[in-house]
């Protein structure tokens, strides 16, 4: 159903994919917007086994997608290194596709919030007001991966 890597030599490990995911502050959600537009937005997220966790608000444009069509993509990238005295970079990209759901179990929902708020957040106390404060107000989508590739790119 997915196609394969055309770069086979670039690829990395499943692992290598799962380090990225565990590190990375940010990745580009994708999903089919209006009138057949994709729509690529940023997220901060948080990986756990084998899905990816987000936050938004309880309505706008990304929820109507994701209510119209579960099929998503996901695509996070590494920091990348330059070499010294060289112009291009090296750096690590890893996409995925998956289905996204609304988490709809309350418990599950907070602790979730909690997950993503102990990634971003400089202090457990700080993430539990937070909670307290904004938590009734978002909506918690959880990415179940279906298939992961990860590159390893050099720019030149």
């Amino acid at each position: 159903m997915f196609r394969e890597m055309r770069r086979k030599k670039q690829q990395v490990s499943e692992e290598a994919c799962i380090r990225l995911l565990r590190t990375a502050k940010r990745g580009i959600l994708s999903v089919s917007g209006d009138d057949g537009y994709p729509y690529g937005v940023p997220m901060d997220f948080v990986y756990e086994d084998g899905k990816i966790i987000f936050h938004c608000a309880k309505s706008g444009h990304k929820l109507d997608a994701v209510r119209r069509s579960d099929k998503v993509s996901f695509c996070v990238l590494s920091e990348g290194v330059r070499e010294e005295n060289d112009w291009w970079y090296h750096f690590t990209s890893v996409i995925l596709f998956g289905r996204i759901a609304e988490e709809e179990d309350p418990e599950e929902k907070k602790r979730l919030l909690r997950l993503l708020g102990m990634k971003y957040m400089p202090s457990a106390e700080i993430m539990e007001e937070d909670l307290r404060k904004n938590g009734p107000n978002a909506c918690v989508l959880v990415l179940s991966i279906e298939h992961m590739s990860g590159k390893e790119v050099r720019e030149k």
